[in-house]
């Protein structure tokens, strides 16, 4: 197997966490999902956020330029301690933009909406020049393309040969766009890639939200398979999100779930999402940093110490 170095990421937290913030001293937390001024919707400046279920009444604005993303993503990243970012866009060039403006700050990965847009041997010359270490948000499910879809193959065989996380769209919930299948989105269709795969290390959006039997089921049988806790911190009624995510720890897969903002155009819900999780009252405070930064330490493969 040919190894991807990141070797420029195994010191990353260890810097990170010692730079002085002004707002208050908080512990460090990695954000494993965010997102380069991107969103499957074409949205104009100061348009709501989603919310479910509709009708409901969004609260937020959306930004209107990259620069205006960058800036008030690394503002509520200093406000919230947080060390590093797992970012994807399809536009590589404005990904590369927000790495270069915050170095050792973000592992830069692709969006993959449609399989082909981001061909597999453009990707690998990424991958060969050190500017990409993720794989994904893989998104297909947006366009009713399953994991198990042949087109998907060729990012997965990519991603375990240069080892590499892989963030994939696999839950009931997604965007109102013309494409997006419910049916797409079941966990249980994670399995002939993990079993294909068995080194590929892969993190599901929302932990599968709501399919939470099949996701139980699938993180039991599959231990590299992780899940984020990212949008339903702030898309769907909190108490919906405190349900899922307690049933998740009771089951015992509180080492297994890692925070995600999945901010897109909506910096401030960064903030929103890390409150949501700190303000459950049945996670301890170690499942919390477990949440927030040990177990994607663990994931990255960080040399970095529990915090």
């Amino acid at each position: 197997m040919k190894t991807f170095p990141v070797a420029s990421l195994l010191a990353l937290v260890a810097c990170a966490s010692h730079v002085e913030f002004e707002v208050q001293e908080r512990p460090p937390v990695i954000d494993m999902h965010m997102h380069a001024h991107h969103i499957p919707l074409d949205l104009p400046a100061g348009a709501p956020p989603p919310c479910l279920p509709r009708p409901c009444q969004p609260a937020g604005a959306a930004t209107a330029t990259s620069e205006e993303s960058l800036q008030k993503t690394l503002e509520a990243m200093q406000r919230y301690n947080i060390v590093l970012g797992f970012l994807s866009s399809a536009d590589l060039d404005i990904v590369q933009d927000w790495v270069a403006a915050a170095p050792e700050r973000f592992i830069a990965s692709p969006f993959i909406e449609a399989p082909g847009d981001l061909s597999p041997e453009m990707l690998r010359r990424e991958y060969d020049a050190g500017r990409l270490a993720g794989m994904g948000e893989i998104g297909s499910q947006l366009l009713g393309v399953a994991p198990n879809d042949p087109a998907l193959a060729p990012y997965f065989e990519l991603a375990e040969e240069y080892d590499v996380p892989v963030l994939i769209h696999t839950e009931g919930i997604g965007p109102p766009v013309p494409g997006f299948r419910v049916g797409a989105g079941s966990p249980l269709l994670l399995e002939d890639v993990l079993v294909r795969h068995r080194n590929l290390r892969v993190f599901v959006e929302n932990s599968g939200y709501p399919f939470l039997d099949d996701m139980i089921a699938m993180m039991y049988q599959y231990p590299q398979l992780y899940g984020d806790l990212s949008t339903i911190t702030w898309v769907i009624p909190r108490p919906a999100f405190h349900r899922y995510l307690e049933e998740l720890v009771r089951a015992g897969l509180g080492k297994r779930l890692m925070f995600g903002s999945d901010q897109m155009r909506w910096p401030e819900k960064i903030g929103e999402a890390i409150e949501a999780i700190e303000e459950a009252d049945y996670l301890t405070d170690e499942q919390k940093r477990d949440i927030f930064y040990n177990n994607a330490v663990r994931f990255l493969r960080l040399e970095a110490e529990p915090r």
